[in-house]
């Protein structure tokens, strides 16, 4: 994201001012959602084929999560994806150039130091990778008992990991894996 945030072997230089929270539950997620897709939508009128989705935990009513609107950005043509730096940041993002997956592209608002606190993700990929992660969103929006299991992993996760989002990150994906394969088996 510019020099001024690196990795070491400790973590990220700005892991400090970007803890990881969870707050409770906020009615206004899918209207604040709603706000900044359209403002995506407005900057990005130039390109066809793009799908915006809400996902992540504050898609999902009554579930604690990080006051993070996270939105993925599906589009089907990676070639054209460098195209959307500029119009993404026009609406106050900033692009993570330094993304180890050269197949997604990442950007972030109001994170330190370029802001207080993270407020919103956009998380560009091909529409067939986005399936998982809104497959998720579902089930965890018609299965109150899987949410309430998740969140409990991410308490536990949040206070374990509180300055590391990779391992944050890394200590959900076996429960999702096990989730989504319960409903697909």
């Amino acid at each position: 994201m510019h020099s001024r945030i690196s990795k070491t072997d400790e973590g990220w230089s700005n892991a400090q001012e970007d803890r990881i929270d969870l707050v409770s539950p906020d009615p206004s997620w899918p209207e604040q959602y709603e706000k900044e897709a359209n403002s995506l939508a407005g900057a990005l009128t130039d390109f066809d084929g793009l799908r915006l989705e809400h996902f992540g935990s504050t898609a999902v009513p009554h579930l604690r999560a990080k006051p993070i609107i996270d939105i993925l950005l599906l589009h089907p043509t990676p070639a054209l994806w460098p195209q959307l730096i500029e119009p993404i940041t026009s609406v106050g993002y900033v692009y993570w150039a330094e993304n180890p997956r050269r197949d997604r592209m990442f950007f972030v608002k109001g994170m330190p130091p370029f802001g207080t606190r993270r407020t919103h993700h956009v998380h560009v990929r091909m529409p067939q990778d986005g399936e998982r992660e809104l497959a998720f969103r579902d089930l965890l929006r018609v299965d109150a008992v899987l949410a309430r299991e998740y969140e409990h992993l991410k308490d536990s996760l949040a206070r374990r990991h509180p300055t590391d989002r990779d391992a944050y990150t890394d200590g959900k994906s076996a429960f999702i894996s096990q989730a989504l394969g319960r409903r697909f088996v």
